[in-house]
């Protein structure tokens, strides 16, 4: 159930519900190793924009991103709220910054609907839309939230 793709849509989807900005987004369970609050994070040089830097988790270093950034929305300052969320992104493990962790739900399959064509984020980095009662979910693909540039940047800092 990791790739949201071959979930049959008479199966339940279990996912991590976050706030970033004033809307909801879901991550599958399968994806997200853990949660933190907000760490110290050591800027590096020559990285991109939305990358904040690194951070120690347990004696591992991880690159840590800001899911604002990525999607161009405005920044704000951290909060007591903000979270760091370490999931995975293809074989790379990774930690995004978000607003808020909501909580955890289980939503059917048959609820989730393609994206609209005219969506405010670039659409590459969802794969659909959640329904819950009068709550609208947007359902990120991590693997897709790097380019390939991106990817390599990580494999290389990953080798150091």
């Amino acid at each position: 159930m990791e790739n949201l793709q071959h979930v049959k849509t008479n199966e339940e989807l279990q996912l991590v519900i976050f706030r970033l900005a004033n809307e909801e987004y879901g991550l599958p369970i399968a994806k997200v190793h853990e949660i933190n609050r907000l760490s110290p994070i050591t800027k590096l040089p020559q990285t991109p924009s939305f990358m904040e830097g690194v951070t120690n988790l347990r004696g591992k270093i991880i690159p840590v991103f800001d899911l604002r950034k990525r999607f161009q929305l405005p920044v704000i300052e951290n909060s007591d709220d903000t979270r760091i969320i370490i999931v995975a992104v293809k074989d790379q493990v990774v930690g995004i910054i978000v607003d808020a962790v909501n909580e955890v739900i289980k939503l059917p399959a048959s609820a989730v609907e393609p994206p609209p064509p005219v969506f405010v984020l670039d659409t590459q980095y969802i794969h659909g839309v959640g329904k819950m009662d009068d709550r609208l979910l947007i359902l990120l693909d991590m693997d897709k939230i790097l380019n390939t540039q991106e990817e390599i940047l990580l494999q290389e800092m990953k080798r150091q």
